[in-house]
């Protein structure tokens, strides 16, 4: 728009041509920006003061309140904003010129006076001195809080943001309105809504602290108690990571769902109760993994025992509310022996978990003061699981490297498998009672001799049990399997073995130890 010198001002002095160019550039780049931004250019009086600015480029989908968009190029601020001029927002630009030093507006409210257009509107305004002028970056603020207020107000919603590094958090206006809090004193810490939380409901909210450290999203409803009411609240939240793993935010929404509470019938109570046993079961799961992993690390590569090679696969089930007593344990005695066993607890859970801390840390005690019989070994257990109350099953052999003998014993569990040559069998199975079934069982134990290149499987009932196919033609499965590497054993037998074995099964975890007689 064309204007005459003595109203428009004088812009900035330029070399002949530049400013045109520069003003050319900078409009070809805000064209394509889909953000709110204006370089605005200074046009000064006689004395050389800063009179107005210059629209001179405007952002490609930055329209204002009047809906005007790239037809303000050209125009001055005070023509197009009248009501700006001397404002707090003028003052801005003015300090931004002269100082040089970038600076902004948090929340600018802009009063309108003609009609047809909103008289009141609130915006974030920052302002960076760029090429001599003013970039504006602004963002209307005001209709997307009254949406969100709106929404909050109609769902009986809030969110929160817990900042687990700096501890800081921060709440939308619905959870004030949902706490009856007054805003001044900010978001309640993690120790007062722990205080407000009901003493029987903490149960429930450190299963929702296990699920989100699971990398599940958590989803359960606890009472909060406000003055002198209590409110059902419904917590839906995530946890946001680093790149390292390591929790960063907590992001929560929350509902009041206190008068569906009050009214709900007994049917969604029940759908609630086994949303809340499931959550409580993932979280068990996890305790019980982490559990299972601190006894019993599961080397991630073969490693030597005397005279053989050894792999251990640890495989939790597919299902998450499960997490089984399977264990392992492989070690190279000072007397020069091998101990080998795998075992399994029944049950799941931290029970079951539990149940197999004490039966591998006692084998390894029994083992250390030079208990060395296999039969005796799983007698020691049979009792140790009596005491207990608890069940389970294990096979435990002890290899001579100097005899190349395996003598071994089992209680109640499948015998161990042999592959020699391209040919899988079992071994022979002694007699032997499941661990804690009778208080005078005994546990036979049978000697085999075993060859260069032989390959052992120890493994759980979770390798050749599925619902879907009979044990009889899993353990098949498995058995052509170790027949295949044995019949072609080369350099790396083991690791194609665990490879060619790495099947979860859906419904129990599964533990496999499977070693190579080094020739």
């Amino acid at each position: 728009m064309a204007h005459d010198g003595a109203r428009r001002g004088t812009a900035p002095a330029t070399a002949a041509g530049d400013g045109d160019t520069v003003a050319g550039v900078v409009r070809a780049l805000l064209a394509a920006v889909p953000a709110g931004c204006t370089w605005l250019q200074p046009l000064t009086d006689e004395d050389g003061r800063v009179a107005d600015f210059l629209v001179a480029a405007v952002s490609g989908r930055g329209n204002d309140l009047y809906g005007r968009g790239a037809d303000r190029i050209g125009e001055r601020v005070s023509d197009l904003y009248p009501s700006m001029v001397g404002g707090p927002l003028w003052q801005l630009y003015l300090q931004v010129q002269a100082d040089g030093v970038a600076a902004g507006l948090a929340d600018f409210r802009y009063a309108e006076q003609r009609a047809g257009i909103v008289a009141d509107s609130l915006f974030e305004v920052s302002v960076q001195p760029v090429l001599g002028g003013l970039l504006v970056w602004w963002q209307r603020i005001d209709e997307a809080r009254r949406r969100l207020e709106r929404t909050e107000l109609l769902g009986s919603l809030g969110w929160a943001e817990y900042d687990l590094v700096t501890g800081r958090s921060e709440w939308s206006p619905g959870m004030f309105r949902i706490f009856e809090r007054d805003p001044a004193l900010g978001a309640m810490s993690r120790s007062e809504q722990a205080a407000a939380l009901l003493t029987d409901d903490r149960g429930v909210s450190e299963t929702a602290w296990q699920t989100l450290d699971s990398g599940a999203a958590s989803d359960v409803t606890v009472r909060f108690r406000t003055g002198e009411k209590v409110k059902y609240l419904r917590v839906l939240s995530d946890l946001a990571r680093d790149a390292d793993g390591s929790p960063l935010k907590i992001y929560a929404v929350v509902q009041d769902v206190t008068t569906r509470e009050d009214t709900r019938t007994a049917m969604e109570r029940l759908s609630d109760q086994l949303r809340s046993r499931e959550m409580t079961a993932l979280a068990e799961h996890r305790l019980a993994a982490q559990l299972q992993n601190l006894i019993q690390p599961v080397p991630p590569e073969p490693f030597p025992l005397a005279g053989l090679q050894a792999v251990v696969s640890y495989l939790p089930a597919e299902s998450a509310v499960q997490v089984g007593g399977d264990w392992y344990h492989a070690q190279t005695l000072p007397d020069g022996q091998v101990v080998l066993a795998v075992g399994d607890v029944a049950g799941h859970g931290l029970e079951a978990a539990n149940g197999m801390a004490h039966l591998r840390f006692s084998l390894v005690a029994w083992l250390s003061i030079g208990i060395r019989d296999p039969g005796t070994l799983l007698g020691h257990m049979n009792r140790l699981c009596l005491q207990l109350g608890i069940t389970g099953t294990a096979a435990i052999g002890v290899y001579d490297p100097g005899t190349r003998t395996l003598s071994w014993g089992r209680a109640g569990h499948m015998p161990p498998l042999l592959a020699r040559a391209g040919v899988t069998s079992e071994l022979d199975r002694p007699a032997g009672l499941l661990l804690g079934a009778a208080d005078d069982a005994v546990y036979p134990v049978l000697d085999s001799s075993l060859r260069d290149d032989d390959l052992i499987l120890f493994y759980t009932d979770g390798l050749v049990e599925r619902r879907t196919a009979s044990t009889a033609v899993m353990l098949d499965r498995v058995k052509q399997t170790l027949a295949g590497v044995s019949a072609d054993a080369g350099p790396q037998p083991l690791t194609r073995l665990r490879g060619l074995l790495h099947s979860a099964s859906p419904d129990d975890d599964t533990c496999t130890l499977a070693v190579h007689v080094l020739p």
